[in-house]
C-alpha cells in the first residue's frame, strides 16, 4: 500500500466550542488517539486566550502528552509571542502559521496584513531553523468570498515565494468550504506540475456529501497528505454554514484504504473515536 499522511486535526475541531473542554479531557481524547495509531497530530494553538480561550492550557497538554517519539505534534501560532511560547514548550515537534491568499481574511484572522506577514514567516524560517518543523497554511487557496484578487497563478506565486524563503511544508487550505472538486484538482495540479508533490497538502472543508468528491481530486492531483477530523467536527467558524465542517476522518480513512492508502490509524478504531469526537462536541460545543 502507498503510504498517505494524514493529520487529525483536534485544535480545528475544539477551537470554536463554546465552553471549555478540561484540560484532562483533551489529553485523554489525544492520548486515545496515539493509541489507535494516529502519527501526525494538529492539537493546540499558542494564541492569546482572549482570542480563543479554549487553547489556554496549550503548555499543559503539550506537557501530559507522551513524547512524540517520530509522530508529529503541531501547534498554531500567529505571531512572535505565540513562537516565543511555542519554542519553549515540551513535546512540540510543529509550528503551523496560517497565512491567508485573503487580505481580508488575514486580518480577520491574525489581525495583520498580507505585507507583514511576510516578514514574520521569514523571521519564523529563522527561528525554527533545526528546532521545529513549520508548515505554512495557505488559507483562502481555492477563492475567497470577499471580492479579494484571486488566480491559480496568484497561489503559485505564493508558493515559490514560500519555497525560497526555506518553508518546506505548506497546506493548501480550502478555508469556506466552497471549491469544488474540480478546482482543487486543478489547483493542486498545477502546483504539483511547478513544485513537485514533496511537502504539499490540502486542508479541506466540505459538506458532508462532497467530502469523497473532494478526497479523489486530491489523489487524482498526485498529493499524498490530507487533514481531517474525526465525526467532521470544525472547520470555519466563519463560513455559514453549519454543514461545512472538517473531512470526517472515520469517512475518509476507510475510503482511502480501499483505495490502497495506508495512513498508520486502525481502522476499527474509528468508529468508537468518532463517538468520542461527538460526545465532547455535545458537552462543550
Amino acid at each position: 500500500m502507498e503510504t498517505l499522511k494524514w493529520v487529525e486535526c483536534p485544535r480545528d475541531a475544539w477551537q470554536g466550542f463554546s465552553r471549555f473542554i478540561p484540560t484532562a479531557e483533551k489529553v485523554s481524547f489525544l492520548g486515545k488517539l496515539l493509541e489507535a495509531g494516529f502519527r501526525h497530530l494538529d492539537l493546540t494553538s499558542f494564541v492569546s486566550p482572549k482570542w480563543v480561550p479554549q487553547m489556554a492550557d496549550a503548555e499543559e497538554v503539550l506537557a501530559a502528552l507522551p513524547p512524540p517519539e517520530g509522530r508529529t505534534y503541531l501547534a498554531i501560532v500567529a505571531n512572535e509571542k505565540g513562537l516565543e511560547r511555542a519554542l519553549g514548550a515540551r513535546n512540540l515537534t510543529h509550528v503551523g502559521y496560517p497565512f491567508s491568499l485573503s487580505e481580508t481574511f488575514q486580518r480577520k484572522n491574525t489581525n495583520r496584513s498580507l505585507a507583514e506577514s511576510w516578514p514574520l514567516v521569514a523571521a519564523m524560517v529563522r527561528a525554527t531553523e533545526g528546532r521545529l518543523g513549520l508548515v505554512v497554511y495557505l488559507s483562502m487557496a481555492f477563492g475567497n468570498p470577499y471580492g479579494d484578487p484571486w488566480s491559480v497563478e496568484g497561489v503559485l506565486e505564493a508558493i515559490g515565494r514560500l519555497r525560497e524563503l526555506g518553508v518546506r511544508e505548506i497546506a493548501l487550505a480550502d478555508t469556506y468550504g466552497v471549491a469544488d472538486a474540480e478546482r482543487i484538482r486543478e489547483v493542486l495540479e498545477r502546483a504539483v506540475a511547478r513544485f513537485g508533490p514533496e511537502g504539499l497538502g490540502a486542508h479541506l472543508h466540505a459538506r458532508p456529501e462532497g467530502v469523497l468528491a473532494k478526497v479523489e481530486a486530491v489523489l487524482g492531483a498526485g498529493v499524498r497528505w490530507l487533514e481531517g477530523a474525526l465525526a467532521g467536527v470544525g472547520g470555519c467558524p466563519f463560513a455559514g454554514d453549519e454543514l461545512v465542517g472538517n473531512l470526517p476522518t472515520e469517512v475518509v480513512l476507510p475510503h482511502l484504504a480501499a483505495r490502497g492508502y495506508a495512513t498508520g490509524a486502525r481502522l476499527e478504531a474509528l468508529p468508537r473515536l468518532a463517538q468520542e469526537a461527538a460526545r465532547l462536541r455535545a458537552l462543550y460545543g
